[in-house]
């Protein structure tokens, strides 16, 4: 693990969900203890992302090879970088979920983490002020052990009303400006961009929450130049 400089601070003052069946949890936690457990067992890469988050970034109702991780990987090596991402993707897992298991997540040769979380707190309607509590306690945290970090959100629906949605959707910018983090708005940009929605549908499983195979490229292809912006914060460390 590389020595890395303390980056700066500033604390801010202030039915459905994403792959919520039990055993899709249980079988994702299982997953990320072996690959965590594992990680140290091969040839180290030149730089190790954690991605943190639910069922989509863990990958629910693909085959392992088609899911978020390994397609963004090997999207990010064509590209030239000796990456390793280790999904840290747990199905039905909330803001609260991720805060509760950041730090046995963080294993010694990560250098930097993606935070894709607060899907299935939307979907249950929960507090955006406790969401937001719990990913303001995440990035600082890896502030704190100066890890770049990626913060991704989601567009919240008119469901819970106006004030509710207003609430969600500001507070993955102004967490992101808080702490200094990468911001990716919209972590299905690549999918809900399209203007062709016969195209969009085609790219999602029948639940119509989580992309497919071909889906999730989409996903990557949008988001990988962003996850490239954070493999440079992390060489800028060196």
């Amino acid at each position: 693990m590389r020595s890395r400089p303390l980056l700066r601070c500033i604390m801010d003052a202030g039915s459905w969900a994403y792959g919520a069946a039990a055993p899709g949890l249980k079988a994702a936690a299982a997953s990320v203890f072996l690959t965590l457990g594992l990680a140290g067992s091969v040839a180290a890469a030149e730089t190790t992302l954690l991605a943190l988050g639910d069922s989509l970034t863990h990958g629910y109702g693909l085959a392992e090879e088609d899911g978020f991780v390994p397609q963004l990987e090997a999207w990010l090596q064509a590209r030239g970088h000796d990456v390793e991402v280790i999904n840290a993707g747990v199905s039905g897992d909330t803001t609260r979920g991720g805060l509760s298991r950041l730090e046995w997540s963080l294993s010694p040769e990560v250098d930097a983490v993606i935070v894709e979380l607060g899907g299935n707190d939307l979907l249950r309607g929960i507090d955006p002020a406790s969401s937001k509590a719990n990913l303001d306690a995440i990035l600082t945290a890896l502030c704190e052990k100066g890890l770049p970090a990626l913060l991704t959100g989601l567009p919240a629906p008119r469901n819970y009303g106006e004030d509710w949605q207003q609430a969600f959707d500001a507070m993955y910018p102004d967490l992101a400006e808080t702490h200094g983090a990468l911001l990716y708005p919209n972590f299905l940009a690549g999918i809900g961009g399209l203007e062709d929605r016969e195209a969009g549908r085609a790219l999602m499983q029948g639940d119509g929450i989580h992309p497919n195979a071909e889906g999730v490229k989409k996903v990557v292809e949008g988001i990988g130049p962003k996850v490239e912006e954070l493999i440079e914060r992390v060489r800028a460390q060196d």
